[in-house]
């Protein structure tokens, strides 16, 4: 039995996890360095990425009150633990939600700022399941140039949606990659960017109570899963 690094926790491998691929979510997304502050002003920095964060999760609940229960993070820094940590909370106050941690390798957070590494101890305690779609014990990106590209490929093999955190223009991101996959695919992309935030911040201003009634009334874009 492989364990994790960060926690301690038991790991599965790539071919030991299943689950109704019907109902399950992939979510990908850039790192903080992708948010750009509204109209250029680092002072708005923090307000933009607050915004970015309730985007997300307002996708994430788009998805749950479709029927999707469970949800495959790839354990990233940025969009990927915002939204592991976001979905442990929605499981609490629903028991059928389910958090699945896909890393690329166990040795994948060796240089996650102490933040990050905090939060990722965190998610893989509470997580339902842990997977390491790389198996072997001492692997290394060095060793594997794919580990990463084998991961995303991964969550969008186990899911027929992803929600993705993707701005235009991007180019050589694993959040583009997964996104491209998930096309080819035939998996349902509903993704959001940059421009789709500050459209929100142009209307509601930068008051973030203002924002999040302005995110919280976004049209539904999932579909029922079966």
């Amino acid at each position: 039995m492989l364990t994790s690094l960060v926690s301690g926790i038991p790991v599965l491998a790539a071919d030991e996890f299943s689950s109704d691929t019907s109902k399950t979510v992939c979510i990908t997304g850039h790192r903080e360095k992708g948010i750009q502050p509204y109209k250029g002003n680092p002072l708005y920095g923090n307000i933009t990425m607050n915004a970015v964060k309730l985007m997300l999760y307002r996708y994430i609940d788009m998805a749950a009150e479709k029927g999707y229960d469970t949800f495959i993070s790839g354990l990233a820094v940025g969009t990927d633990l915002w939204a592991a940590e976001y979905i442990l909370k929605k499981r609490s106050r629903n028991p059928k939600i389910r958090l699945i941690g896909a890393m690329p390798y166990l040795r994948h957070a060796e240089r996650f700022p102490r933040y990050y590494l905090e939060l990722l101890r965190r998610v893989e305690t509470e997580a339902d399941v842990l997977v390491s779609v790389n198996g072997s014990p001492g692997i290394t990106y060095s060793e594997n140039k794919e580990l990463y590209r084998d991961r995303n490929y991964y969550m969008v093999e186990k899911s027929s949606a992803a929600i993705a955190f993707l701005n235009e223009g991007s180019f050589a991101s694993g959040t583009l990659q997964t996104v491209n996959y998930a096309y080819r695919r035939g998996r349902k992309v509903c993704r959001f960017g940059m421009k789709d935030i500050f459209e929100v911040m142009d209307s509601a201003g930068t008051d973030i109570r203002a924002i999040g009634r302005e995110i919280s009334f976004l049209e539904n874009v999932f579909e029922l899963p079966y």
